[in-house]
């Protein structure tokens, strides 16, 4: 990498924001909807320790609503002050798709999310409850907005280009381009799975901790329960979205693969180091015609290589093991979450080696989303909009320096945002055995009152 070099630096600086950034968004998309399901079970049934879960990850949620909402920020700026370039040739659809997610989606959640953290004593049962659904669809509606926006850099649809800058022709197209009926759902499904495993991470700290409340209890299982069911699906769905990116990406899936020269039964290599210089997989662990069977169904179905796209496409290494691991994080989701939902079924409590991996699969989300956001967007490069605008074309004329030091200053308050964030979380769980729950009857409705320690203070 040249010292200074502008592109680099803007590149790294984008790619730290939006890593920050999308850690939490991604907890609070099906977080939301936990929260609505604790309600709605507390509804029901009338027992407190739904109010009791209710209660505590409304206090996650609210943390990482607000963290999102900060790095999100300074992720829009940097359209204007590094990559100006991005606006003036697709602003004309960039613009309104994020004006839609700030006015549909963003507006909801921040509205709403007032009487779902504060108005439980202070308006009746059925606007708490109108307000926590609010809030849930608000976090996925500005999912639908933003991965429609993604979704068409990455396969544009609808536009026409004048004069060299890109003007919609048909807002349909746009918005349901070829990629966005398999990234939504992949996206919501691994927002689903982040959620599951944060929840019973940290459930299952609280009862390393000696918490052993039902409200524990309900909220581990509710959470292994719903990794356990999601998991096989985000494989399945994830083996079409392979294919719709073979469709229409082959350049990317040929990096994912590594796959230098087109061929027939194209082996699926699980482990190699590649070499862009010399174009070969060193150290390869192959399955012959592994990846023709995967993405053709057909063992000597034809894959194109990247011989195909010289200079034109993706770093092949960062590609390949992003993927990888990716891959191997959504295994291991699968194996801890088909095991504690066993341990779970048989016995009342979870064993201690339950507890243990559940515990260190707390952020385990995390690691596979941002693998796969880096799977997603280094396999389209060197495009920023695919056939449209490369990326080096975007950036802005800023000193290399000027950009290195900002991005160190980015970087220094992530390391401190993000460990204060850990921190707080252990902090919430390592105190909430302290809380009390109270029943009483409201407006025909029986609610529960949670008084924590803070209420009381």
């Amino acid at each position: 990498m040249p010292e200074f070099d502008p592109l680099v630096l803007s590149r790294l600086q984008f790619a730290a924001n939006i890593s920050f950034h999308i850690l939490f968004p991604t907890i609070t998309i099906a977080l939301g909807w936990f929260l609505l399901f604790f309600k709605l079970r507390f509804n029901a049934t009338g027992d407190d320790k739904w109010m009791q879960s209710y209660f505590f990850y409304t206090k996650v949620f609210a943390l990482t609503f607000a963290m999102g909402v900060v790095s999100g920020i300074t992720m829009s700026f940097q359209f204007g002050t590094n990559w100006p370039g991005f606006m003036e040739t697709v602003g004309n659809v960039a613009g309104p798709l994020l004006a839609y997610e700030v006015l549909t989606a963003f507006f909801l959640e921040a509205t709403f999310l007032g009487i779902m953290l504060f108005g439980f004593r202070r308006v009746p049962g059925w606007l708490h409850n109108l307000a926590t659904f609010l809030v849930a669809i608000g976090t996925t509606l500005s999912a639908f907005w933003i991965l429609a926006l993604n979704s068409w850099m990455q396969t544009p649809a609808g536009y026409e280009v004048i004069d060299g800058v890109v003007h919609a022709k048909n807002w349909f197209e746009i918005i349901f381009n070829p990629t966005l009926p398999y990234m939504l759902p992949h996206k919501l499904i691994a927002s689903g799975l982040t959620a599951s495993f944060l929840i019973a991470g940290v459930a299952s700290m609280r009862w390393i901790l000696k918490d052993r409340s039902e409200a524990v209890l309900s909220a581990l299982r509710t959470a292994v329960t719903v990794a356990a069911i999601l998991i096989p699906i985000q494989i399945v769905l994830g083996d079409f979205y392979g294919l719709n990116t073979l469709e229409h990406q082959p350049a990317k899936v040929a990096a994912i693969e590594a796959n230098w020269e087109t061929q027939n039964g194209a082996p699926l290599v699980l482990f190699a180091v590649p070499d862009e210089e010399t174009k070969t997989n060193k150290y390869a662990i192959e399955i012959p015609k592994g990846a023709s069977f995967i993405l053709t169904h057909d063992p000597d179905g034809e894959l194109v290589g990247l011989d195909q796209y010289e200079g034109e496409h993706a770093p092949v290494f960062k590609v390949f093991w992003s993927f990888r691991v990716m891959v191997g994080i959504g295994l291991l989701m699968l194996v801890v979450a088909w095991a504690a939902a066993w341990n779970l079924w048989r016995n009342k409590e979870p064993s201690p080696l339950v507890t243990k991996a559940l515990v260190g699969m707390t952020f385990s989300g995390w690691v596979a989303t941002l693998a796969g956001w880096y799977v997603t967007e280094i396999g389209r490069q060197p495009w920023l909009a695919t056939g449209i605008l490369k990326t080096e074309d975007a950036v802005a004329p800023v000193p290399g320096a000027h950009v290195g030091l900002s991005l160190s200053m980015y970087l220094a308050v992530y390391v401190v945002l993000l460990t204060a964030y850990i921190g707080t979380i252990y902090y919430l769980a390592s105190h909430a055995g302290k809380a009390k729950t109270k029943g009483h009857p409201e407006e025909g409705e029986r609610r529960a009152t949670v008084i924590t320690e803070a209420e009381e203070e």
